[in-house]
């Protein structure tokens, strides 16, 4: 078994795999950081997620249009997280406590509301996906060619969104006070900067990628709409964050260990090897807290993340 899992096509195909699971979990992490980064804590990720899969899903059966549903999802995202900076940032409630309610409400309201428009035909219609669009000539190149250059669009978008948000955070004026915020907002008020708008900002971008990212698991990958289809990932995006000490090329590269691990365990239950397969689901969490155990040491987290910013 091990034999197949060796050869050279069995490796590429789980390396393709593990491109396009990272997929939802980079337009998360990346959004998650420059909410972080600006100060918040947004541990309601997992509820945006879902809630961006499911109007994707629903924009998308409607119209007829796939993009349509990933514009429904960016905007279902923005608007939680928007519905949540107001909570956390012009309300002062405690940001963890919050984002758990944001969890519950994306759980339950997705859920009721699939019911709710689906009632008369008591199942859930399937819609067309997102096909392949292989980059010309770099698609063919060996090994390479399948596992980068022959995936989604919404895939290709995340990744160069990862030296889209570093060339931002460090590289411009605006990327800067963004950092200085979760660092030291009283400098930035000083200054006549509003610290409330650029948290406010950065919260609703912060949502708006993890509404993309709900989007391409139920219009890019599974052509419906599961309750709980997100299982974790919200979750695993913030651990990411964590993981990859809150920058882009880090946060990239842990989220494709995460995301290999999965491809692989995918692989070993379809070969049928012989371990039992919850050990098998359990390698992406079990690396995540091995990833925080060994991050604890570095603390390379923004000074006031999660301290609500007040003036004096």
């Amino acid at each position: 078994m091990l034999d197949d899992l060796l050869h050279a096509s069995i490796l590429v195909s789980v390396a393709a795999a593990a491109i396009r699971i990272a997929t939802p979990l980079l337009f998360a992490a990346l959004g998650e950081l420059v909410a972080e980064r600006s100060g918040v804590y947004n541990m309601g990720l997992e509820g945006i997620m879902l809630m961006g899969a499911f109007t994707g899903y629903l924009a998308a059966y409607g119209s007829g249009s796939l993009w349509v549903g990933v514009a429904a999802a960016g905007v279902t995202g923005a608007l939680m997280a928007f519905a949540f900076a107001v909570m956390v940032i012009t309300l002062k409630v405690e940001q963890i406590v919050t984002g758990l309610a944001v969890n519950l409400l994306g759980a339950g309201l997705s859920t009721y509301w699939l019911r709710a428009a689906f009632a008369d035909s008591g199942q859930t219609p399937v819609i067309p996906l997102f096909g392949h669009a292989p980059v010309p000539f770099l698609s063919d190149l060996p090994v390479i060619g399948p596992i980068l250059f022959d995936q989604k669009l919404l895939t290709y978008l995340a990744f160069l969104m990862v030296p889209a948000v570093w060339f931002f955070l460090f590289r411009t004026r605006y990327g800067l006070i963004v950092r200085c915020a979760g660092e030291n907002p009283k400098a930035l008020d000083v200054k006549g900067v509003s610290v409330t708008a650029l948290q406010y900002s950065a919260v609703v971008f912060g949502g708006l990628m993890a509404g993309l990212g709900g989007a391409f698991l139920s219009v890019g990958s599974a052509a419906r709409f599961v309750p709980d289809m997100t299982n974790g990932r919200g979750w695993l995006a913030i651990i990411i964050v964590i993981a990859g000490l809150w920058r882009p090329w880090s946060i990239l590269a842990a989220t494709l260990v995460f995301a290999f691990l999965d491809a692989l365990q995918l692989q070993l239950q379809g070969i049928g090897i012989a371990i039992p397969y919850q050990i098998l689901l359990m390698m992406p969490y079990v690396a995540a807290i091995l990833a925080l155990m060994i991050r604890r040491s570095r603390g390379n987290a923004p000074a006031m993340l999660g301290v609500p910013y007040s003036r004096e």
